[in-house]
């Protein structure tokens, strides 16, 4: 009992507190930030190193991510038009089959072929490459950003270097735009591959050489 108000806490809180108290919520508060971004040309948005569907339409629209640690929620204007799981930043995709297109004219003139295309034109490696890199993904579209973003590094280093890259690329294994623009930037097109190169003979007092046998 509180002498001063003459009842006990219990009865205060039920006539005070209680009157005012608002359901919980139904689900547990989770901690996210926001992200502004830009859908690319491949519908995806790129956050931290995976890339994420929205519906095709979206193509090159400014929107917003709400990034939890085991959701990705993509908006435009305030309404939510994506929902993913987290993917690890591994540089895949995470795509929607509804997101998709039913026609690569939905993209306007940049379709496989003429893609494939464009490459042959700037040379053979750069088409060779182009190939790997669509027929690693698991739908064409999803290498629209890398193929793109390769074929116009033409216009900032030229064609012969941009084919140049493209063998070096091909030989290395890192068939995506980041590796390709590296090449090209540090000047590793321009370096030659050799073979077989060989090693400078170890000389130490307790190895012998071939002659020690003859």
């Amino acid at each position: 009992m509180l002498r001063q108000y003459g009842r006990t806490r219990r009865q205060l809180f039920e006539e005070i507190d209680a009157p005012n108290l608002k359901p919980l919520p139904g689900e547990p508060w989770v901690h996210a930030e926001w992200r502004r971004c830009r859908v690319g040309l491949d519908y995806h948005v790129e956050i931290e190193r995976h890339y994420y569907s929205v519906p095709y339409r979206f193509a090159r629209r400014e929107v917003e991510a709400r990034i939890s640690a085991r959701t990705v929620e993509i908006f435009l204007g305030g309404e939510r038009i994506a929902a993913h799981m987290r993917g690890s930043g591994n540089g895949r995709h995470t795509t929607i089959s509804a997101h998709m297109p039913s026609s690569h004219r939905r993209y306007g003139e940049w379709t496989p072929a003429k893609i494939r295309s464009e490459a042959s034109r700037i040379g053979p490696m750069l088409r060779l490459l182009i190939d790997r890199i669509i027929e690693d993904r698991p739908h064409p579209e999803q290498g629209y950003r890398s193929c793109l973003g390769i074929i116009r590094l033409e216009k900032r280093f030229g064609a012969e270097r941009l084919e140049a890259a493209a063998l070096r690329a091909l030989e290395i294994e890192a068939r995506n735009y980041p590796s390709v623009k590296s090449i090209l930037e540090k000047g590793l097109d321009r370096l030659a591959t050799p073979a077989s190169p060989e090693r400078e003979p170890i000389i130490h007092t307790n190895i012998r050489g071939s002659d020690y046998y003859h």
